[in-house]
């Protein structure tokens, strides 16, 4: 560190002042012309962005969908019998040279058919469409889950890269102030535990990006896996999009998520398919028909062929009926039983994390009013106050600093906040498949700062 002696020639002192007073204003005034011409260029990571690549290329849910097309796949099959069975049998052959014997050697063809009855295959077929249903519906909460967890990372992101954007602008000035400072103290109007202050200021303010530069990097890997792909890097400027001025109400969300969250939906097609299990195991018990055709020739020892053909007939014996199908009846009202309860489940998560959602959005909300209105214009008025007060020597340096500490951690929470409620508004559009945001928007974050 270098400081100039105070023997040099001194500086109109009201000079400095004035240029120090211009430095704080810049920095209060929060007008960033970069940050604003970034956000309107077309490298700008935005939610629809975030959305159409997590449509197509969420490892979840390419994986769900996947899942769901087996499903649907074994539908048609449940519906048909097991595949007939075709034999062909020589008997009574003389070994080793399989000679049909005289009168007995035959060759017999056969066919056998296992036919389910009292409608097993209608029961089973239901059974296997509820499911695929159910699948299916599972491919909706993944895709919706999947686009929530991407706007929660997006939104963190955005915090984060603004964060940083207010602490880069807070160093500069801190930067600035390091070299008044220094002026006022070689013409003798400061102090050097001032210099000394503003420089570990300086110090603590690039400690500050760093770590937030880090939790990016963090964040940009988090979104990286989520989405199967990189989608920024750590230059890519990040807008978030408008927010709603009102929300339906939490009464009107309730009813269509219970209607048509796919967590809900899922559950109930489950139900159903209990409900058909339960029923295909009440007519387990049923013996299965099965059906035979035979053909047979074999020489009538005049040098002719005689032909030969039988019916058959059968149907298989539940001997084992205690230990198999009556204990499937247990297992499956049983499983009916849970199917029922996980309705009950999914309907009473859907409803608390409605309300846990809209709390929170009103929450953020809320503060956010309160920091614009009030917080931020009173903590920027103290900023202001201490800088005139530092001027006439009422205060020292380290206030100054404090309050512009102040007034850089409530910019950092108010970013915090609209995170907050962007994350809050996701759950909500996740539970209840309405769209609450316009993804392709661009709030003017410029231009709400600058309303302050």
């Amino acid at each position: 560190m270098h400081l100039t002696s105070r023997r040099h020639a001194r500086p109109h002192f009201a000079s400095t002042a004035t240029w120090a007073a211009a430095l704080i204003a810049l920095a209060v005034g929060i007008l960033d012309a970069q940050s604003v011409s970034a956000a309107d260029s077309g490298d700008t990571l935005r939610l629809a962005t975030i959305y159409a690549r997590a449509d197509s290329a969420s490892p979840r849910l390419i994986i769900a969908r996947a899942e769901a097309r087996a499903a649907e796949a074994r539908v048609a099959g449940t519906a048909r019998p097991p595949d007939p069975m075709l034999q062909l049998a020589v008997m009574n052959r003389a070994l080793p040279g399989l000679a049909p014997m005289p009168y007995t050697g035959m060759t017999q063809l056969q066919l056998t058919q296992m036919l389910p009855v009292a409608g097993q295959l209608g029961l089973a077929k239901k059974f296997a469409a509820a499911r695929a249903g159910a699948a299916g519906d599972r491919v909706i909460e993944t895709r919706r889950d999947a686009r929530a967890r991407a706007a929660m990372t997006f939104y963190e992101l955005y915090a984060a890269t603004q964060s940083i954007r207010v602490a880069t602008e807070t160093r500069e000035l801190l930067r600035d102030l390091d070299r008044a400072v220094q002026t006022m103290y070689s013409v003798g109007r400061g102090r050097q535990a001032d210099v000394l202050r503003a420089q570990v200021e300086v110090a603590r303010m690039t400690e500050e990006i760093i770590r937030m530069r880090t939790m990016r990097t963090i964040l940009l890997a988090r979104l990286e896996a989520e989405l199967g792909g990189p989608v920024a890097d750590s230059s890519t400027p990040i807008a978030r999009p408008r927010f709603p001025s009102a929300l339906p109400s939490l009464d009107t969300l309730v009813e269509h998520a219970a209607a048509d969250r796919g967590m809900v939906r899922a559950a109930r097609n489950d139900l159903r398919a209990a409900g058909a299990s339960a029923r295909l195991a009440q007519r387990s018990i049923w013996p299965d028909v099965e059906l035979g055709l035979q053909f047979a020739w074999q020489g009538n020892g005049a040098g002719g062929t005689d032909y030969m053909g039988g019916l058959m007939i059968g149907a298989s014996v539940p001997v084992f009926a205690g230990s198999r199908q009556l204990r499937m009846r247990e297992e499956t009202v049983a499983m009916q039983q849970a199917a029922a309860a996980e309705v009950r489940e999914a309907l009473a998560d859907t409803r608390a994390r409605l309300t846990q959602a809209y709390a929170e959005v009103e929450r953020a909300r809320r503060l956010d009013a309160l920091y614009r209105a009030t917080i931020l214009p009173q903590a920027e008025a103290a900023l202001g106050a201490s800088l005139a007060a530092y001027r006439t020597g009422s205060v020292d340096f380290m206030t100054l600093v404090e309050n512009q500490m102040i007034v850089n951690r409530y910019r950092q929470e108010l970013f915090a906040l609209e995170a907050e409620q962007g994350t809050a508004i996701a759950d909500l559009e996740m539970l209840t498949g309405e769209q609450l945001v316009d993804a392709a928007s661009t709030a003017d974050v410029a231009r709400e700062e600058t309303e302050r």
